[in-house]
């Protein structure tokens, strides 16, 4: 891969590989994190995965305020 300056930024262009192994799409934020071999890149979750994940939590809290000494029960 090799960087390339984008405006007053730098920008790197993804092999159209990983881009179709990853499952990206234009606006998909992607993360970077250092592993034994280099970079490791993985697609960021997007919104309507986070709020599908939210909703598999739906009705699983109990009824009623949240204490927090309950909670933590001291």
């Amino acid at each position: 891969m090799q960087i390339s300056k984008w405006g007053n930024s730098l920008a790197v262009r993804l092999p159209a590989d990983l881009v179709r192994e990853l499952g990206l799409k234009e606006g998909d934020r992607i993360e970077l994190h250092p592993d034994d071999r280099g970079l490791a890149v993985r697609r960021a979750a997007r919104p309507e995965e986070i709020l599908a994940g939210l909703r598999r939590f739906r009705g699983r809290l109990p009824e009623g305020p949240l204490s927090r000494d309950e909670a933590n029960a001291r």
